[in-house]
């Protein structure tokens, strides 16, 4: 098994932690839980940490650093439709199920939207419902509020 490290972060009143193997970013949220078995090694975090600051003071729009991501073939197909969406725009659940040719697994996008292990990363608060409201979000409506705002 990789060793995995951890760093944080505050956003948004939240602390956000951050987690990656020798391979690159695994976590990113607000659930401490998720970095149980993590080594706190901020010295070996300062990429990821200086890419995730730059993000949330509006001074990167996209992210760079290597991500260590372990996925079903679905949720693949979803993070990278995620990865799509332009910085500041919005899309919803059913163009998402769309975009991967699944038009009628508009559930199964969402839950596995509701897995994506890499908030910010994988741009999941870029996904509104139907009728244009915000819809949950890991780190919390107020979080997805505060990101979307940062990029507009």
């Amino acid at each position: 098994m990789a060793t995995l490290y951890y760093d944080t972060i505050h956003f948004s009143e939240k602390e956000l932690y951050f987690a990656a193997t020798d391979l690159g970013l695994v976590y990113i949220g607000t659930q401490e839980e998720q970095i149980q078995s993590a080594t706190f090694a901020p010295e070996k975090m300062t990429l990821y940490k200086e890419e995730i600051r730059a993000y949330l003071n509006g001074e990167r729009t996209q992210f760079t650093v290597p991500i260590d991501l372990a996925a079903t073939p679905l949720q693949l197909e979803v993070f990278n439709a995620l990865q799509t969406i332009p910085y500041g725009e919005t899309r919803t659940y059913t163009e998402i199920a769309e975009q991967i040719n699944r038009p009628k697994a508009v559930r199964a996008v969402g839950t596995a939207i509701g897995k994506n292990p890499l908030l910010l990363v994988i741009p999941c608060h870029r996904v509104i419902g139907k009728n244009g409201k915000l819809t949950g979000y890991s780190g919390g409506i107020a979080m997805k509020e505060a990101l979307l705002t940062l990029e507009k």
